[in-house]
């Protein structure tokens, strides 16, 4: 699977302290993140990672067009809901393209978890299923 990997900056901490747990889960995976995030995680677990550009220099867009071109499977997105961004459009647009996709989505901790533990499980093999295909001819 194709995971994106994001944090506002107040959050890259809480990124990498996941990415660092889940480390063993997300080897078996092809990982992209947004610059400085990417950054980070590569330099303290030595995960492989695709670094776009950072988020407000337009590496959100990057994975935004990597989801709605079906080449994205799950995006964790730690936020800081207390701080304003800068570039909160690219945001939104993101999030929104995450659900217009059925892409899951974390946006803390708590459901980073969840997702990752589900991935280790095995719970996302319908992506595999619509990948290339339009998923309103699916009946499940």
């Amino acid at each position: 699977m194709n995971i994106a990997l994001i944090a506002h900056d107040k959050k890259k901490d809480d990124i990498v302290k996941i990415a660092g747990a889940y480390k063993l889960i997300l080897s078996k995976h092809k990982l992209y993140a947004t610059g400085t995030t990417g950054k980070r995680i590569m330099d303290e677990t030595g995960l492989d990672i695709h670094r776009f550009k950072s988020g407000p220099l337009g590496g959100d867009q990057q994975i935004g067009a990597y989801i709605s071109d079906n080449k994205m499977d799950l995006v964790i997105f730690i936020r800081d809901p207390l701080t304003s961004q800068a570039h909160e459009p690219d945001i939104s647009a993101l999030l929104r393209l995450c659900d217009v996709y059925e892409i899951p989505l974390a946006t803390n901790m708590g459901s980073a978890e969840v997702l990752l533990r589900g991935l280790d499980a095995g719970f996302y093999q319908w992506r595999d299923m619509t990948r290339g295909t339009d998923r309103d001819t699916l009946h499940f």
